[in-house]
């Protein structure tokens, strides 16, 4: 049911909130999970849609899941090379992360055949990318239309590869490591840009040989995993409406407690910072060749403003993908123009991330154009307000929360219920920040 909430203009913000579980380290988590050799506990599981979907979705592939009243995930997996065979199609909801990281698991399950699908919004999401070094790896990968869900993975003897990554992408990197746990010799993925690594670290974290060298990371197969207990961090994505939140209400200043700060999540930080918001916490440095580190956690402490306006350029884009709609927002009521260029990959997400953020924030008052590959803001101080729909994607739900906070009239947002897909209490945490 489309559920429709009006976000009035704030006052100030003030107080101390703590952001959801990081939902791609949860995401990882449960599929190393699945796949290690001895159970895994997994504290601080983010339990939102997306995320329960992929504890579903190894349920179905014979991994044992239980989950206490704590939110404790204890997960019992099949091993790298016993997943169960299927008879029912992989509902992956609307988790892009889980559609294209499992397969590179499913890939190397010898003569097995599984099939994903989802919803509507994953459906309109291509799988071309992963398909690609998966067949040449010599699994066969059954797309519809050659690149949309359904799809269908059969498994087979899988030969390493040397992959140059035509676009920075965390997902299809994943995907490969994955499938090179059980190929022949050495699997490396060439990135033309750094992007996030939390696959790396949770590899390295479960006895595997993981080494960077430049733009280069290469892993050897194994025999088994063997993971430690985890714990999920907060999630600097979710962390990232909450300082946005902060720097454009006048009179704020709010605490951020326990959030992930790995430096391939904290590009947005650095941009907000560059603009001119006070975001003060101790963000990792990156880190160097042959380096693979565990997940940094840092408080942070944010404060409104004045802006200015910036341009984001096609390097800086995987390190903050997630958040180039907040640019967008930031933009429209800083100085000047902003520009995001080389972010094409915003079309294919939940939404056309570019289309639906331009015309949704110009409808509240922003002056804002797209263009093929990102866009331009021409900062005019604020927005005024409206209605946002939020067009089934999570962030834009959010984003035009926070856009109300800011507003001169207060923003009406038409399906807030997607915001439920990563950040489930996303209004508390904001309601507990307005009685500041």
């Amino acid at each position: 049911m489309t559920r429709t909430v009006r976000f009035a203009p704030a006052r100030k913000l003030r107080g101390t909130v703590t952001p959801p579980a990081d939902k791609s380290i949860s995401h990882r988590a449960a599929i190393f999970g699945a796949m290690a050799a001895e159970p895994v506990r997994v504290r601080n599981y983010l339990h939102a849609e997306d995320t329960i979907s992929t504890l579903d979705a190894v349920r179905q592939l014979g991994a044992l899941v239980t989950v206490d009243d704590d939110g404790l995930v204890t997960i019992r997996g099949t091993g790298l090379r016993n997943t169960t065979e299927l008879d029912a199609p992989i509902d992956v909801g609307n988790a892009g992360t889980l559609m294209r990281l499992l397969p590179g698991w499913l890939a190397g399950q010898e003569g097995r055949s599984y099939t994903l699908d989802g919803d509507a919004s994953i459906r309109r999401r291509p799988v071309d990318r992963i398909a690609d070094p998966l067949r040449r790896m010599g699994a066969t990968i059954d797309a519809t239309d050659d690149r949309l869900p359904p799809f269908t993975v059969h498994g087979a003897h899988l030969r390493s590869i040397a992959y140059d990554m035509p676009v920075a992408s965390a997902q299809v990197k994943s995907c490969v490591l994955l499938a090179g746990l059980v190929a022949d010799g050495a699997t490396t993925v060439m990135e033309p840009a750094p992007s996030r690594d939390h696959t790396e670290r949770m590899l390295a974290a479960s006895g595997v040989t993981v080494h960077r060298n430049g733009r280069h990371v290469t892993v050897t197969n194994v025999d088994e995993l063997v993971l430690d207990d985890l714990v999920v961090p907060g999630d600097p994505s979710s962390a990232a409406f909450l300082i946005a939140a902060g720097v454009l209400v006048s009179g704020s200043r709010i605490s951020i407690l326990g959030s992930g700060t790995n430096w391939t999540r904290t590009g947005f930080h650095r941009i907000v910072q560059r603009m001119g918001g006070i975001v003060v916490g101790e963000l990792e440095e990156e880190l160097g060749d042959g380096v693979v580190g565990t997940e940094p956690v840092a408080d942070l402490e944010v404060a409104h403003g004045p802006l200015t306006g910036t341009e984001v350029e096609a390097e800086e884009v995987p390190l903050a993908i997630d958040e180039l709609p907040l640019v967008a927002l930031l933009g429209c009521f800083a100085e000047g123009e902003t520009v995001v260029r080389g972010a094409g990959e915003l079309r294919l997400k939940e939404s056309d991330r570019i289309a639906t953020v331009v015309d949704g924030l110009n409808g509240l008052g922003g002056d804002l154009e797209a263009t093929d590959d990102g866009f331009v803001v021409r900062g005019t101080g604020g927005l005024k307000g409206g209605t946002i729909a939020s067009h089934g994607d999570h962030r834009l739900a959010m984003l035009g929360a926070i856009a109300g906070l800011a507003s001169d009239e207060g923003v009406e947002v038409v399906g807030m219920e997607a915001a439920d897909v990563s950040y489930p209490t996303f209004a508390n945490d904001l309601a507990s920040l307005l009685g500041g």
